[in-house]
């Protein structure tokens, strides 16, 4: 009851505050533990600007450099699902993590899946598997990660196609592989989410299942890895990301969570209060204003029943407020040639 009463007095805080651009909410994940009860479902380990420098340097990454962009004006609004509508089926599949820290696989899988149909004008228009990316490219997937490791895993060895739990999303079934962990609600208020809390029965913390050489027993798809050729790339800063969006579509982001976060239902995030809860990996899909508010678009993987129908928006420009979200990117450069992993013509 404590932690409850410690709960509503930071939901109350936060909606009396003068200025404040976000609604917040008890949900019922967290309505009976300490503030900062996140911490250990945060999937992005790591500094993220010393290690895509060090990427970098080796000759990892690239840094992206804006093309057609350079001499386009960058405009108040913008929002990936509308710029490409042939690839919006795909770039609107909000997907769940279930309850393990693999948010760094799922924001490269979707961004690159978002990627590969407008590279492709919507010919590869299917999703690329989370199950693939978080459990092939690390040990441990459900430990966390790195926001360039799904970029290199794909490049280097590809990712067989893949949708949501038991065939459910806008895919349906028939994908190779299908991510294996149950859907479940997450932070913020219950609302309409049908799924069971993180940890509550049908919802347990899940370990890292091992990598999969096969499609799923159920499957109808064909085992066959699809990569790309060309760089991954790397930007920060608001300009240049929103060039880099604007060039090839959504690109894999990472921020700080702090704990007021826990308590989102809609609006534009800003920290307000709390403690840090660690790091997350998300998808930025585009930008806008809101009452003289700017903000991003993200796109999380915590199911299509919460935020703002999975996605968030979040201040622009205020590295304090938005938990450094704009401090590095990573995609596959504009220009990219996908196909199925093998001989190129």
């Amino acid at each position: 009851m404590v932690h409850m009463n410690e709960r509503q007095q930071m939901v109350d805080a936060i909606n009396s505050k003068e200025g404040v651009t976000w609604t917040a909410a008890v949900q019922q994940r967290f309505a009976g533990q300490p503030i900062g009860a996140s911490a250990s479902l945060m999937g992005h380990n790591g500094n993220r600007s010393e290690y895509l420098a060090t990427a970098l340097a080796n000759g990892d990454l690239e840094q992206f450099v804006p093309t057609w962009s350079a001499n386009v004006e960058v405009p108040d609004a913008f929002d990936s699902v509308t710029n490409w509508p042939t690839c919006s089926k795909i770039l609107n599949d909000i997907r769940d993590q279930s309850n393990c820290g693999c948010c760094w696989a799922f924001g490269g899988a979707e961004a690159a899946s978002d990627r590969m149909c407008i590279a492709t004008k919507g010919k590869m228009m299917f999703p690329l598997s989370a199950q693939d990316v978080c459990f092939c490219a690390s040990a441990d997937g459900c430990g966390g990660g790195q926001i360039d490791t799904p970029w290199t895993h794909i490049k280097m060895a590809g990712a067989v196609t893949g949708g949501q739990y038991q065939g459910s999303g806008p895919f349906g079934k028939g994908q190779c592989q299908d991510f294996s962990l149950p859907h479940c609600h997450h932070h913020g208020p219950v609302g309409n989410d049908p799924y069971p809390s993180e940890g509550a029965p049908g919802c347990p913390s899940q370990q890292s299942p091992r990598c999969a050489r096969k499609c799923d027993a159920a499957s109808s798809g064909k085992y066959e890895k699809y990569t790309f050729k060309g760089a991954v790339q790397t930007a920060s800063g608001v300009e240049q990301i929103q060039q880099m969006i604007m060039e090839g579509g959504p690109v894999e982001t990472a921020f700080t969570v702090y704990s007021d976060f826990e308590n989102y239902a809609g609006g534009v995030y800003k920290h307000t209060s709390g403690q840090m809860a660690g790091g997350h990996a998300v998808k930025f899909v585009g930008w806008g204003v809101d009452s003289g508010t700017k903000y991003w678009k993200v796109a999380n993987s915590w199911n299509p029943y919460w935020g703002e129908k999975g996605y968030f928006r979040i201040v622009m420009g205020d590295s304090e407020g938005n938990g450094g979200i704009e401090n590095g990117v990573t995609g596959s450069a504009a220009t990219a040639t996908w196909g199925p992993k093998g001989p190129w013509e």
